[in-house]
């Protein structure tokens, strides 16, 4: 529960939200028409390429589960990202997307090239050829993953404030990827009301303590079977194998990129089930008996995007049953299941959307399950392009977070985008 000076602290920003944009003088509309950053390559505008430029940034507070603690505000910069994508035939697409992810003042240096802060990296790279209306190839660094359909969430169009934390949907995020990306080869199509993507990658070679097990019971296993080798003394575990498979009842989704939408802001009409997996033959690794034994999850959900009279509701519900090894504990997910669910409504006239997101873990490995709940309302100054959101952010049973089973924590957040 949130104690009184938390609530102080929640309302003090809500009003904060839409500071400088009201009592204003009234003046001419103004024109905030987005029109996508493109260059025509052709007359017809079929061949160009599109840019797209991004930023997020946060004021957060410490942590108010910490009894006596002190408020504390800390502003960062979540994202700072450029996209861009070029059609250069019907048959071949190339894309490059690079950026940064959570510098703040701790991780800054002083000029911005010593020690080891957040930078600029490639967040993806392919290039893709279509061989039929149903079957486009490509490779390269890229987001097709499988499990859910917030596995490959688009940053630019959140319902909630961010993805759900802890990453269940990003279990792999930093263990076998690149911030939640692999280097590996892909495929996707359409048949009829059904679209899918299907990759096999390379998994990333563990840094120092990506494998450790976070559970109470030793269960003697290591995420670092592709660094080991076999019995025989041969290379194993360098392949991964995900997938996700969706059917849209109304309206069909794009499926040009791999950024699933999270709300259309009742721009579409969408009702879409899906089922998804993730196989890492021989990631695990036993240190007792020296053997390695393989990873696979699945996972089902559910997404709803339906316009109204007023506005706009969306919904998204999943399961997923993780399977990495007996009482093994993921920094992100750990052998059990998981439910998660969101939902929030968009009030149009007053350009709001309030929400609630919930997820529950029940792992072998651990004695209490983890969970976490975020409140949260979204202003929209210009759709998903300027938008100011606010969150309540709690997580509660998880030793993996910071040395403290429980965060309670109030974030603010300016996005922008074009």
């Amino acid at each position: 529960m949130m104690t009184t000076k938390q609530a102080k602290t929640l309302l003090l920003l809500f009003f904060l939200l839409p500071l400088g944009l009201a009592g204003q003088e009234k003046k001419e509309p103004e024109d905030h028409s987005y029109q996508p950053l493109t260059l025509k390559l052709s007359d017809d505008g079929s061949k160009y390429v599109r840019f797209i430029i991004w930023n997020q940034l946060w004021i957060t507070t410490n942590n108010l589960a910490i009894e006596d603690s002190k408020l504390q505000l800390t502003t960062s910069l979540r994202r700072s990202r450029m996209l861009a994508f070029a059609q250069v035939s019907p048959r071949f697409l190339v894309l490059t997307h690079f950026g940064l992810n959570s510098l703040s003042a701790s991780n800054m240096t002083s000029l911005g090239n010593n020690g080891d802060p957040p930078q600029l990296f490639l967040h993806d790279a392919w290039g893709e050829f279509k061989i039929s209306d149903e079957l486009f190839v490509g490779a390269g660094l890229h987001y097709w993953k499988g499990l859910t359909r917030l596995s490959s969430q688009s940053t630019l169009n959140f319902m909630t404030l961010d993805q759900s934390r802890p990453f269940v949907h990003w279990h792999s995020l930093g263990i076998t990827d690149q911030f939640a990306r692999h280097m590996g080869i892909y495929a996707k199509g359409v048949f009829g009301k059904m679209d899918y993507r299907l990759a096999i990658n390379n998994p990333l070679r563990n840094p120092i303590g990506a494998g450790r097990d976070y559970g109470l019971a030793d269960s003697g296993l290591t995420y670092t079977g592709v660094n080991q080798p076999n019995a025989d003394g041969n290379p194993t575990g360098n392949t991964v194998i995900e997938g996700y498979f969706r059917y849209n009842l109304w309206d069909k989704e794009s499926t040009k990129l791999p950024y699933n939408v999270g709300t259309y802001l009742g721009a579409k009409r969408v009702l879409a089930v899906g089922a998804g997996f993730f196989a890492h033959p021989n990631g695990m690794y036993n240190d007792s008996s020296l053997s390695h034994s393989g990873i696979g999850h699945f996972a089902v959900d559910a997404f709803l995007d339906l316009p109204t009279t007023a506005g706009a509701i969306n919904a998204y519900a999943s399961f997923i049953h993780f399977n990495y090894g007996k009482n093994y504990v993921s920094r992100w997910a750990g052998t059990g299941d998981v439910v998660y669910a969101h939902f929030g409504y968009f009030f149009k006239k007053l350009k709001i959307m309030p929400y609630i997101a919930y997820q529950s873990a029940m792992y072998q490995g651990l004695d209490n399950n983890p969970g976490a709940m975020n409140l949260g309302m979204n202003y929209f100054i210009n759709g998903h392009h300027a938008k100011l959101t606010l969150e309540y952010h709690s997580i509660l049973n998880d030793p993996r977070e910071g040395g403290t089973d429980h965060v309670r924590q109030i974030r603010l957040q300016a996005h922008l985008f074009l």
